[in-house]
């Protein structure tokens, strides 16, 4: 099968469930926006971004090992059974220590009456932790309707409990006063928790989702392998300060944007409005973690391949036509999807086409990243994400206290562009590949020189703004079309 079919075909496998899960939890942002102010949704901001940070430790490079020692001829149930149990001693230490720490923890975090987030978390964490080799494992053995049906399970409890607690609970309480109903739901909700259930509904899909992967765990023989263990960690912990990095270039912003902002400005309230801004680049974001996802276990499987090379410079081509039809897209009908989110947190739309070209340099840059995996190089990798996140720290202390949250969207977009751009020239030296620059700078430049042709467009009347941008975005499509009909005549031609 043509390599580029088969990986559009796992990406639309294993990314739909992904897609259509993250788009629907995307999708309570609305109800987040209009349930919560600015300053309370602030705090699901914050403590979203240091889950972040926390999970690639916990989790610690182990999937990208388990993928690569399958791959390279190690029996699949001892690369499982050891990454498993390795994970699963792991996250019962962090799960005690934290859970013995909680006060502090809260109160150091600006909590103190709330040590429960923080438990609530360690159980998600350590859940969704165990719980990255059996995902991962799933999509090995080509088991996509097992893997989209626990992800759809997880999804739905996740949104169900969220509309339960925030939408319904709360009608029951106040119209349906003295009701049996209401008498029921005095038990079980307390109107003082707040933004807390959005905490307890993803824990509670978070162990459903676990307990559906109890049997696909016990399938396995729990066995470690302690020499592959020390072998698959010697591989991970450079993944792991990649990853450690990685998470400091993506969330570091909203974790300490709060502490770099004067007290007049309501840092609670600036840091609610930036992450629900930081929303709307959901379908950019969407597209490079479904991408990812499919892309991985591909690029290891493909690197056996002759034409290895060229299918790589060939994925990384359409990667970047297919994210700037995404930016354009969204940029051309900002009006419509800022409406997203609720009117107070809409000031911050200016971040909005800075990120969006931020996750785009992150997406090329995860494809480039293909050449210190293969060669082993991971370490390389580390310092790589090393610099970022020296460039993110050091550009967020300087450009937050006057900037505010732009000042933390420009520190992301340069940070972003400068790991592509060291990446790109590492993997020159060790694993060339002849990637279309003119191409992928072509069509940048299109698209920007379009987005600023739109935001000129300013007419008495909303439908003739409508259309002319609808007609950008059309040519921006017959440009795609002409440049590359000869790749679509070899597709339809082989469909």
């Amino acid at each position: 099968m043509n390599p580029l079919r088969k990986l559009a075909g796992q990406t639309a496998i294993y990314g739909l469930p992904t897609i259509v899960g993250r788009l629907l939890n995307y999708l309570l942002v609305p109800l987040y926006t209009r349930a919560f102010i600015p300053a309370e949704y602030g705090i699901v901001t914050e403590m979203y971004a240091y889950v972040a940070f926390i999970f690639v430790i916990l989790s610690y490079g182990m999937e990208t090992a388990f993928f690569r020692f399958t791959t390279k001829g190690e029996e699949n149930n001892r690369v499982f059974g050891t990454a498993v149990v390795s994970l699963i001693v792991t996250s019962a230490v962090f799960t005690i220590v934290g859970f013995s720490f909680a006060d502090g923890i809260s109160q150091f975090m600006g909590y103190p009456g709330h040590p429960e987030y923080i438990k609530w978390f360690i159980l998600i964490l350590a859940t969704d932790a165990i719980s990255t080799i059996p995902y991962a494992n799933l999509r090995f053995e080509n088991k996509p309707l097992r893997f989209a049906f626990i992800k759809i399970v997880n999804i739905s409890a996740n949104i169900g409990f969220n509309l339960f607690f925030i939408v319904l609970c709360p009608y029951l309480t106040e119209h349906q006063n003295g009701s049996y109903f209401a008498g029921l739901i005095q038990h079980i909700y307390n109107p003082e928790i707040g933004v807390g259930y959005i905490f307890i509904s993803n824990l509670i899909a978070s162990l459903i989702s676990f307990v559906l992967l109890i049997p696909d765990i016990l399938k396995k023989e729990l066995k470690p392998d302690f020499r592959l263990l020390r072998r698959m960690l010697a591989y991970a912990w450079p993944l792991l300060v990649f990853g450690l990095a990685g998470i400091i270039n993506e969330t570091f912003d909203r974790a300490i944007l709060k502490h770099l902002l004067p007290a007049s400005s309501d840092p609670m309230a600036q840091l609610g409005i930036y992450g629900a801004c930081y929303k709307i680049s959901i379908l950019m974001t969407l597209f490079i973690q479904t991408y990812r996802y499919a892309a991985e276990p591909f690029f290891f499987d493909q690197a056996r391949s002759a034409n290895a090379k060229q299918t790589y410079a060939r994925l990384m081509h359409f990667f970047i036509i297919i994210c700037l039809l995404i930016f354009l897209s969204v940029m051309l009908f900002e009006d419509i999807i800022i409406l997203f989110i609720g009117p107070e947190f809409r000031e911050g739309r200016g971040v909005i086409p800075i990120l969006l070209l931020a996750n785009l340099f992150l997406g090329v840059f995860y494809n480039l990243s293909i050449w210190f995996k293969l060669t082993d190089n991971t370490r390389k990798g580390a310092l790589i994400s090393v610099i970022g996140a020296l460039i993110t720290l050091v550009l967020n202390f300087i450009l937050i206290p006057f900037m505010g949250y732009m000042g933390a969207a420009w520190a992301t977009l340069i940070c972003y562009a400068s790991m592509m751009v060291i990446s790109y020239l590492m993997g020159r030296k060790y694993y060339p590949v002849e990637y279309n620059l003119k191409g992928g700078a072509f069509y940048l430049l299109i698209s920007l020189g379009l987005y600023f042709i739109s935001t000129y467009v300013n007419t008495v009347s909303l439908a003739v703004n409508y259309t002319i941008n609808a007609s950008l975005l059309f040519v921006f499509l017959m440009v795609i079309a002409f440049r590359e009909r000869k790749f679509i005549k070899e597709v339809m031609h082989k469909a």
